[in-house]
């Protein structure tokens, strides 16, 4: 399969998404993988992290929320609509993986999405949280993290050190509680995007680099570790 993947229509709802899944030989495991708010699927830094993911044994299913897909001004859809799209993305995975283990997760809003999917009962192996949303910049007493609770699959959060949606001192907090079940590694310097301060590497670049962490959770995942590390 080509390294972009193979670019298909989603089923969500009464409608259609884009979506690609690009797998790789031997593959041991699949992530479907949501966007952030404001960057799609396409973005170079998705598209970074796919690429790098498959050259690394992780097969990635990312899709489309559907209004990204609405002409003129996009805020996004509803808690349920992103919700039910990112169960269809899971859906569809199961199914292109084999009996593969199919983890879950994506950049912010994507990642946070797949957290609430997984709260309400989506049968993630793991969440790979790529910039988790923990609060507004600037509004640390408004706290995305109470459904976490109810997440019972392994978390791993990959968070820039300089992240203003994640002040580190609350995410630190925030994972101690979850226990064992949830592993944070900090990329120091990163932003909410991971690019560092002082270093000029391309998107695309910096999302192969993310990769490695997730597809090394991955495959701890996919060998029966039922906790993170």
């Amino acid at each position: 399969m080509a390294a972009d993947g193979r670019r298909f229509a989603l089923e969500v709802g009464s409608g259609t998404v884009a979506a690609v899944w690009t797998d790789a030989p031997g593959a041991g495991a699949v992530m479907v993988v949501g966007h952030g708010a404001g960057g799609g699927m396409d973005s170079p830094f998705l598209a970074g992290f796919s690429r790098g993911a498959a050259q690394l044994g992780l097969g990635t299913l990312r899709f489309t929320f559907p209004y990204m897909q609405r002409p003129g001004r996009r805020p996004p859809d509803r808690p349920e609509v992103l919700i039910a799209a990112t169960w269809a993305a899971f859906t569809e995975a199961q199914r292109l993986a084999a009996g593969r283990a199919v983890l879950a997760g994506g950049k912010s809003l994507g990642g946070r999405m797949a957290s609430m999917a997984a709260a309400e009962g989506m049968p993630a192996a793991g969440l790979v949280f790529l910039g988790y949303p923990l609060h507004p910049p600037g509004r640390p007493e408004k706290l995305r993290d109470g459904h976490l609770d109810d997440v019972q699959a392994p978390m791993l959060f990959l968070q820039g050190a300089r992240d203003p949606f994640a002040t580190p001192d609350l995410l630190e907090v925030v994972v101690k509680r979850l226990g064992p079940r949830a592993e944070l590694v900090w990329i120091e310097g990163g932003d909410h995007s991971f690019k560092v301060a002082g270093e000029r590497a391309e998107a695309a670049v910096v999302g192969a680099r993310i990769a490695e962490p997730a597809a090394r959770f991955a495959r701890r995942v996919a060998s029966g570790e039922s906790q993170a590390r």
